[in-house]
């Protein structure tokens, strides 16, 4: 592979980063914040005409048919943005679709996902908040030619503003695939206190919902394969967005290391700070091999994209703690207060730690999948 953007793809960054600069600075994220969904329908429109709400979904339903490595050059900058919004949770479901979807089931979906007039979200987590699919209890039961969903999922994201939610559930024995419409009745959707504010958490309540048996997009196996690429296909695009978190935080407290007077030197000519500095830095440029690689393994369908996945994850959700805990210390107290932006970074990168799965989860895969391979 080659470790460098081509140069049509440093472009693409280029107009993302001057978009987000434009549209998506400070005072915008905290004012999102304060909205109460964290969502802005004007900032979505322009990112729909830019093309990145459709960037990977293919040609034939709306999309541009990017690669994978085109989508987190510019999810990079949204997370050095600090986007708020249902882009991970909409690019999730999408993916999850087109996987599993059938040929007039991805047309009803992907086409609108890419114009920007449909938002979507997976509700695959329960009580125990476990990431892995065979954890799923929530009932789906057949009652003729329809589903009855009937009990709650928890952890979701984005579900307030999302116009669609995919419902992994089981039926017997069998998981299945339910988009359900947000406004269908039966359904509640309770928002959940959580850390990062720019990206809202739902549990949503089923009363004896009822689907249509021909609106399921996929049963048995076909679920769990589409399942397993969706989750890494938005998997590597939070690591992506992680790392443009990373280095904001980085580059904010470089700057602020250099002006930040003590002792009447500024604390960046401290070796202590200058450690700290170096540290932030070679995480950065860790997770970003780790990232890019295996992007470019998943578009490229290498057998070993799935445990390159899993690196990247493991390591990014210890790196941008790190990184944030790092960049609070060089700042000392005012790192954390509500008038620093920092603590905006720092809470995105603790809540995206542990989305799909944390360093832990990620580590014990890898040792799984290292362990079947040498059988």
């Amino acid at each position: 592979m080659d470790f460098d953007l081509s140069k049509p793809q440093k472009l693409l960054q280029q107009s993302a980063r001057d978009f987000f600069v434009r549209a998506c600075p400070p005072e915008k994220v905290r004012e999102m914040m304060a909205s109460g969904a964290a969502f802005d329908d004007a900032l979505w429109r322009e990112m729909a005409d830019q093309g990145w709400t459709g960037l990977i979904i293919p040609e034939e339903f709306g999309g541009l048919g990017l690669t994978l490595v085109d989508l987190i050059a510019v999810v990079e900058e949204m997370g050095r943005a600090s986007l708020p919004g249902p882009f991970i949770s909409t690019l999730w479901a999408a993916a999850l679709i087109d996987r599993a979807g059938s040929e007039g089931q991805r047309k009803q979906y992907l086409d609108p996902i890419s114009m920007g007039d449909l938002k979507a979200t997976v509700a695959l987590l329960e009580e125990s908040a476990d990431w892995d699919p065979d954890a799923v209890q929530l009932r789906a039961d057949r009652d003729g030619r329809e589903f009855r969903i009937s009990g709650r999922k928890d952890f979701v994201n984005d579900a307030a503003v999302a116009d669609l939610i995919i419902v992994v559930a089981r039926s017997g024995e069998d998981l299945v695939l339910l988009p359900v419409d947000r406004n269908t009745p039966g359904i509640s959707i309770i928002e959940t206190p959580a850390i990062d504010a720019t990206r809202k958490l739902y549990s949503i309540e089923f009363d004896n919902v009822s689907l249509p048996e021909s609106s399921a997009l996929a049963y048995n196996t076909r679920v769990r394969e589409a399942l397993d690429a969706s989750t890494e296909t938005a998997m590597i695009a939070l690591c992506a967005e992680m790392l443009g978190g990373m280095e904001w935080t980085l580059a904010t407290t470089v700057e602020y290391a250099k002006t930040r007077q003590q002792f009447d030197k500024p604390i960046g000519t401290y070796q202590a700070v200058q450690h700290q500095c170096a540290d932030m830095f070679l995480m950065i440029e860790s997770a970003r091999s780790a990232i890019y690689f295996a992007a470019w393994a998943l578009s490229e369908n290498d057998p070993g994209a799935r445990l390159a996945v899993s690196v990247a994850k493991a390591y990014c959700s210890d790196a941008a703690r790190e990184v944030g805990n790092r960049g609070v210390q060089v700042h000392g107290g005012i790192g954390f207060t509500w008038e620093h932006n920092l603590q905006l970074y720092y809470k995105r990168a603790k809540a995206s730690e542990i989305m799909f799965g944390d360093a832990n989860y990620h580590r014990d895969v890898i040792a799984r999948k290292v362990i079947d391979e040498t059988e």
